[in-house]
């Protein structure tokens, strides 16, 4: 595609920017399906490359056809296209140890913003951490995104602990009725992957709790 390589922390904003060039709609919105399929991507060593030649790949077929029937409204619709590019790839990603696109004092505001929510949300220890963070300079944003996937990871636990049975039915439920038209596109892995991201993403929202990740800045 003659591109340069893009970093990894703008993983999920490319796939976004590429999703919705490609349907020519700049104001359509992802979807929680859409933002938690990412995820499902992204932790499972997708290379952006990839997922942007998938929904490439997609929406040229799409074109290509003489009955279009709907219009694309879902990531979910480009999964096997990106899966297919992963495999032709043959290499997974991984964090970039190089320059990040954004500074000490963005990296530092955003975590200080997370920790505002926490105590919103009764979490004072975990924002108290991210207060320390904050203070600190991080050189590695490797390390201090590893820490704060230790963190979420925590939080994350506690979060669906609190949850209600009724609660987790009713978004496992409503996942199921947004994913329905795409199931076949995807593999079993690949729908597990998914509907954890879901329902983690879903729990999180009801519970005030923002995400950690820097992927997220």
């Amino acid at each position: 595609m003659g591109k340069e390589p893009l970093n990894y922390f703008n993983y999920y904003t490319e796939i976004e920017e590429q999703f919705q060039r490609a349907r020519g709609t700049g104001l359509f919105l992802l979807s929680p399906i859409d933002w938690a399929l990412i995820e499902t991507w992204k932790q499972s060593g997708v290379p952006l490359e990839a997922a942007l030649k998938g929904i490439e790949r997609t929406f040229e077929k799409w074109h290509a056809r003489k009955n279009k029937t709907r219009m694309v409204n879902s990531l979910a619709f480009c999964a096997q296209e990106v899966l297919s590019a992963a495999r032709e790839s043959g290499e997974t990603e991984r964090p970039a140890a190089g320059k990040a696109p954004f500074g000490p004092g963005e990296v530092a505001e955003y975590l200080r913003r997370n920790a505002e929510l926490l105590r919103r949300a009764g979490r004072r220890e975990m924002a108290e951490s991210l207060d320390r963070l904050a203070e600190e300079e991080h050189g590695d944003l490797e390390a201090l995104e590893q820490r704060l996937t230790v963190m979420e990871e925590r939080m994350m636990a506690a979060a669906v602990e609190a949850s209600t049975e009724e609660q987790l039915l009713a978004w496992r439920q409503e996942m199921d009725r947004q994913l329905a038209p795409y199931r076949r596109k995807m593999t079993a892995d690949q729908l597990a992957m998914l509907e954890k991201q879901y329902v983690e993403r879903r729990v999180l929202e009801a519970a005030g709790l923002p995400r950690l990740s820097l992927f997220y800045l």
